[in-house]
């Protein structure tokens, strides 16, 4: 246990975060997502490789007995980079992190279905408040009767629907990380996560490029930069303090949306996306609470009673 550098990682990871997305939100306006999720993963890959020779990890990071479990992964992924980079053409910064926050209320209702995880009355009434904070988060983007029209509320819409799924598909992600978990190492798992989808945005390069500039080119060096390294300090910061500790920090990535948003594009969210924002993370909080409160039950349980100290 160290929770400085616990808490310290995840705040970098977290940051890193929003500005890659920040970049992909700036790029996406001449590059095509196919070109932008190539570059995100291709360029992850040398950074976490050189991290890993240096920690004498790298036959850990390329060895896997579950091939077909990382390629259902990678492909969970796929569909999740693709419709994230597609919600960040088309939303501001803000809306598109904010939506994103309904992905480990998903994991609860997947983990139940899929893991056949015991999921209580409490968990259930946070995932089912929480989607209400995302149903008031969509309000301003779900006006169905502007869709067969072109403007900004079309495209605002359509922005929505893909970060929503987006979300369900970063759930899909973690029902399988758990699973690959039981057998794979943590550098297998993300080198092969960035191998996939870097191979995913590879195909779409003939059918739709633009050749970037120099300051482009380095800010798609970026992106991928930023997501390798994002990563790395990620998993590093559940090495040293429980999931329950460190999971309430991701909720600062909205910080960081909200004044990259502003700062670089001049976004400010309207009043409903502050309000199912706070809503959202208010749950996902309690969940975590409550899997921290079940955690030490069952720590005490094993423990047996204590002996009275004579």
């Amino acid at each position: 246990m160290n929770l400085f550098k616990a808490i310290g990682f995840k705040l970098i990871s977290a940051l890193l975060f929003a500005a890659l997305s920040a970049l992909v939100r700036q790029l996406s306006e001449v590059t095509p997502v196919g070109q932008l999720v190539f570059f995100r993963s291709a360029c992850a890959i040398p950074p976490v490789l050189l991290i890993y020779a240096l920690r004498g990890e790298l036959m850990e990071a390329v060895r896997t007995n579950r091939v077909f479990g990382q390629l259902g992964r990678g492909a969970l992924s796929v569909g999740g980079m693709f419709t994230n980079f597609s919600a960040l053409q088309r939303l501001p910064l803000a809306d598109a992190t904010a939506i994103s926050f309904a992905s480990p209320l998903i994991t609860v209702a997947l983990a139940a279905i899929i893991l056949k995880e015991r999921v209580r009355f409490y968990r259930w009434t946070a995932v089912l408040v929480g989607f209400a904070g995302v149903i008031v988060m969509l309000i301003p983007h779900l006006d169905l009767s502007h869709y067969v029209t072109s403007g900004a509320m079309a495209v605002a819409t359509v922005g929505s629907i893909f970060a929503l799924i987006s979300a369900f598909c970063n759930a899909g992600t973690v029902i399988q990380t758990r699973r690959l978990t039981q057998s794979e190492t943590t550098s297998s798992i993300v080198f092969y996560f960035s191998l996939v989808t870097a191979l995913a945005g590879l195909v779409t390069l003939p059918f739709a490029w633009h050749t970037p500039t120099g300051s482009e080119l380095l800010m798609l060096v970026a992106t991928g930069v930023f997501g390798g390294i994002a990563h790395i300090f990620l998993t590093e910061s559940y090495r040293y303090a429980a999931a329950s500790v460190v999971a309430p920090f991701d909720y600062t990535s909205m910080l960081w949306a909200l004044l990259l948003g502003y700062w670089l594009f001049g976004e400010l969210p309207s009043g409903l996306v502050y309000v199912g924002a706070s809503i959202v993370a208010g749950a996902g909080l309690f969940v975590i609470w409550r899997e921290r409160q079940i955690g030490i039950q069952r720590r005490r349980e094993a423990e047996g009673p204590r002996r009275p100290e004579i």
